[in-house]
């Protein structure tokens, strides 16, 4: 497959595209010269995002297949071919384990994981018939790679995305298929996930989760914070790289590195068991 050094006219969708990271990514395509269809669930968001950098706007549920299905056929009217996606949408809620409802499991696992099922569900074979390839490209996080406190919903989520990613690389790498996959593992980045629940579905009503600004927590405001182009920019580069794992904040390696360490001790002590 070609590097995707030119990105010239290629095709690019980017799902939770009318803001935050999508937003940003949607951005560094653009000035490649991409062609670049955003979906977002919040149409007036959507539309005046389309209409401020240059994408092409469709509003979509990634929850519901048939809207993503939907998103596809738009893109193919539009365009007629697709060369990346970025299954970016996601919400990012807090709470306890314990305090958590079955409608908040829900909500996280239809938006979170679901989202991005649906999108290499429907997307995989058109980037497939690609003569010069594709790429996709799967929003996790760090809570992706390693457990925190009242992240646990979240992290579940994005623990599957990962998982995701992952498998479909090396099933795509055996089959010598000409596209190939990363993973986004992001940091602290200045987006609108604090105020995720302005779209939670009323009918999942049942709620304990609760929107947090990390910005305001004391340990967390001392940390970087990207800007969404900065995002777009490490994501491109990790396509033109062929690179499975994109990580914003490598200086925050060290809960990962540490699960890591837990892992292989116990691996270590199942080898010689005490007597």
């Amino acid at each position: 497959m070609n590097e995707f050094g030119e990105l010239h006219g290629k095709v690019v969708v980017v799902t939770g595209g009318a803001s935050g990271i999508g937003k940003g990514i949607a951005q560094r395509f653009i000035a490649h010269g991409a062609r670049v269809v955003i979906a977002d669930i919040e149409e007036t968001s959507l539309q005046n995002t389309a209409r401020e950098i240059g994408a092409y706007p469709v509003r979509t549920d990634v929850s519901d297949r048939t809207s993503v299905q939907a998103l596809a056929e738009a893109t193919l009217k539009e365009y007629g071919r697709v060369d990346i996606l970025c299954n970016n949408a996601g919400v990012g809620p807090m709470a306890n384990i314990s305090d958590m409802t079955l409608d908040d499991w829900q909500w996280l696992i239809n938006v979170n994981l679901w989202g991005v099922i649906h999108g290499v569900h429907t997307f995989l074979p058109l980037l497939k018939q690609n003569a010069e390839g594709g790429h996709i490209v799967n929003t996790a996080s760090i809570g992706g790679l390693a457990t925190m406190p009242s992240l646990g919903g979240y992290s579940v989520t994005k623990f599957g995305v990962v998982a995701l990613t992952e498998t479909l690389a090396l099933e795509l790498q055996i089959a010598e298929s000409n596209v190939n996959c990363t993973v986004l593992v992001p940091g602290p980045v200045h987006t609108n996930i604090q105020n995720s629940s302005r779209n939670r579905p009323k009918a999942l009503h049942d709620a304990k989760l609760a929107d947090v600004d990390l910005t305001e927590i004391p340990a967390m405001a001392e940390l970087r914070w990207l800007e969404p182009d900065d995002v777009g920019d490490l994501i491109i580069s990790a396509i033109q790289r062929k690179t499975l794992y994109c990580f914003t904040h490598p200086e925050l390696f060290a809960p990962i590195e540490s699960r890591f360490a837990q892992i292989t001790s116990a691996n270590l002590a199942a080898q010689s068991p005490s007597e």
